[in-house]
């Protein structure tokens, strides 16, 4: 009697089972959904204050002194702030030393030589950024140091050097682009603008040499800030 128990609950356990894997088979196949890949756009942000160097060239166009191009390096500090998504404002104060020698013209019985050292300028920048790259414009206050020397041939009564004018304007443009969060790069075009100067000297027979030239410069360079 046992026996025929056992046998009884085998089949009805072996049935149930059976009937629980055709209804599984008898569902509809649903393929797994693959996983939801979300893309999140970088956010740039120019809101900063920076440091940082740079190299170029800066040249004037044929004076009397003839050609003034020469190798330039030195150093910026400065601070953006983003108004929008896509407008940026900032001010930089730049500090550029010229290599190079003096240059020398020369007026009837005199010579009259042009040292330039540096220049420098204080200036404000509006930019428009898209991604990480930044088009901006920059205009603003510019100086020079240069030192002028005159030595004459012969005797004379006398010189006068007017118009030479250390400080002027500047105006440029430029792109830059953050590398990184902290680092970013530039190449920037900038225009110096320091007027006419004029020398007029006078020999000891009363003959006059009276010439103009201007000091002027444009500069490009390439840079690298740090930015904070």
């Amino acid at each position: 009697m046992m026996k025929r128990f056992m046998h009884g609950a085998l089949a009805i356990a072996v049935l149930g089972t059976n009937s629980g894997y055709a209804a599984d088979l008898s569902r509809p196949y649903e393929k797994a959904s693959p996983p939801a890949y979300v893309s999140v756009e970088p956010v740039y942000r120019w809101t900063a204050f920076y440091v940082g160097g740079h190299v170029g060239g800066a040249f004037g166009r044929r004076t009397i002194f003839g050609d003034d191009s020469r190798f330039l390096g030195g150093l910026q500090v400065g601070g953006d702030y983003q108004l929008a998504p896509n407008w940026v404002v900032g001010i930089e104060g730049q500090y550029s030393w010229l290599a190079g020698g003096a240059q020398t013209a020369r007026f009837g019985i005199f010579n009259l030589t042009r040292d330039r050292h540096a220049l420098g300028s204080i200036t404000g920048r509006l930019g428009y950024a898209s991604g990480p790259a930044l088009l901006y414009v920059k205009g603003g206050y510019a100086y020079q140091d240069t030192t002028y020397a005159v030595t004459s041939l012969a005797r004379s009564a006398g010189f006068t050097l007017n118009g030479n004018k250390e400080s002027g304007y500047t105006i440029g443009a430029g792109l830059e682009y953050l590398v990184t969060p902290n680092w970013s790069t530039k190449i920037e075009y900038q225009y110096y603008n320091f007027g006419q100067a004029r020398f007029v000297g006078v020999s000891q027979t009363g003959i006059v040499t009276a010439r103009s030239f201007d000091n002027n410069l444009h500069s490009v360079q390439a840079g690298l800030n740090y930015r904070f």
